[in-house]
């Protein structure tokens, strides 16, 4: 049913994300220098970079150094704080005024020009702009002026000092840490899949909730894995594979809706289907018609969002900082569903005798609490932070969290799993706690 219902919405998600999102860009740099567009934008405003140690370094290689002779071309830079600055009183300056507070400026005289950045105590991120004769000109631009291309590379220290890292420094140790999460993957994979599959083959009543749970790891681990090709290649290049950086993300986006419909049916399923469920097993997946149509308004209103959002930033992230307006209604979102399950579980727990359904819920609501919250605090937690950190712990506790709250369900309903498959044979009603039996049952 699962299958069914989400496949359809999912494909054409993935169609729309690889073949409309435009493509993501590293910090090699390509293109054309425009005099019209340097005029009407008071600077062509190239890229941002995050600098730090003592010998960052910008390569430039032009194509027509005559024609960025004669314009008497140049490459300004601006530190964050003096750009947001100048950006704030941008219309209380003149165009000369505005380019006179770049810290630094940089005369194309070459075909190929190195520049290295100041010594840099903590890590800043610079704005870099071109800007030539015609910029600050008020009448109009020689129709026969040429663009004239070019080529940028930016790069900061590696371990040895050496100007080599392609890395800013916002996405610095990202690429160790999606090497490392791999590691964890493959060797969980070696240890648990077997006896997954084994579960999983069987059947039973948490058959379904243990593919959807095993989809959604896996998705995990691909959006992983893509990353982690995308970070090698751009470690060498600046430029990735970005069609592999956007496939991380709709990885990432397929995973979130899967889940969203899996928690939201359960809990749905379970207040809905409470008067007319078997008590003999009461933790069932039992959807209803109401219970599928308010997990499919949530998945379709999440995953609006992250279109959304991909549109409004076409940098590569895998996990944003939530600066955009599509961003803010979806950590609403999150918050928004975390408290409406809340809200069903609390009705469920105060309803039920069992103390060890109880257990069972209180269970159930952690993992689901720590999917949904994880990311709207770590939004909130980043803001005390420098904004160059504030991606990587994002990031990096992003995964870690849901990755853990994957583990909270897989064992949650991997016991109940077993528990079924027990009683089923017995008229004694069994402990629904995960003891050491059931645990060494499953897992010898």
């Amino acid at each position: 049913m699962f299958t069914t219902i989400i496949m359809h919405p999912v494909l054409l998600l993935i169609f729309t994300c690889v073949h409309v999102l435009p493509s993501t860009h590293g910090k090699t740099v390509s293109g054309v220098f425009r005099s019209e567009a340097a005029r009407q934008d008071t600077g062509q405003y190239i890229t941002a970079f995050v600098f730090h140690g003592e010998s960052g370094l910008i390569n430039c290689r032009l194509e027509d150094v005559q024609t960025a002779i004669e314009k008497e071309a140049k490459l300004i830079l601006f530190r964050e704080q003096s750009w947001l600055n100048s950006q704030e009183g941008y219309d209380n300056l003149s165009c000369l005024e505005h380019l006179s507070k770049a810290q630094v400026k940089i005369a194309l005289t070459e075909e190929e020009h190195n520049h290295t950045m100041p010594e840099l105590q903590f890590p800043q991120k610079w704005h870099l702009m071109y800007v030539d004769r015609y910029t600050c000109q008020e009448s109009d631009i020689d129709t026969v002026s040429k663009d004239i291309g070019f080529q940028i590379q930016m790069f900061n220290p590696d371990a040895a000092g050496n100007a080599l890292d392609h890395f800013s420094a916002e996405k610095a140790g990202l690429h160790n840490f999606y090497f490392l999460l791999i590691l964890a993957y493959f060797v969980a994979t070696c240890i648990y899949a077997q006896p997954l599959w084994q579960t999983i083959h069987k059947g039973g009543p948490m058959h379904t909730i243990l593919k959807v749970l095993s989809s959604a790891l896996l998705l995990q681990a691909g959006s992983a894995l893509f990353n982690y090709i995308h970070m090698a290649r751009y470690s060498r290049d600046g430029i990735g594979v970005p069609m592999m950086g956007s496939l991380a993300e709709i990885c990432d986006m397929v995973s979130q809706i899967q889940m969203l419909y899996m928690l939201l049916s359960l809990c749905m399923g379970w207040t809905l289907g409470r008067s007319r469920k078997s008590q003999s097993k009461p933790l069932q997946w039992d959807t209803s018609p109401t219970s599928t149509a308010i997990a499919l308004t949530g998945v379709l209103t999440q995953g609006a969002l992250l279109l959304w959002e991909q549109f409004e930033d076409t940098e590569h992230h895998s996990y944003h900082a939530h600066r955009s307006m599509p961003g803010l209604l979806l950590i609403g979102l999150r918050v928004t569903l975390a408290l409406l399950l809340a809200s069903i579980l609390y009705q469920i727990i105060t309803a039920e005798r069992s103390a060890l359904k109880r257990d069972f819920y209180l269970s159930f609501a952690k993992g689901c609490f720590l999917w949904f919250l994880c990311h709207p605090t770590l939004v909130v937690l980043s803001l005390v932070f420098n904004d160059y950190q504030r991606e990587k712990i994002i990031t990096i506790g992003v995964i870690l969290c849901q990755s853990i709250s994957v583990v909270i369900l897989y064992r949650l309903f991997l016991s109940r799993s077993l528990y079924w498959e027990v009683s089923s044979l017995s008229s004694v009603t069994l402990p629904l706690t995960m003891s050491s039996g059931h645990k060494s049952r499953y897992y010898s």
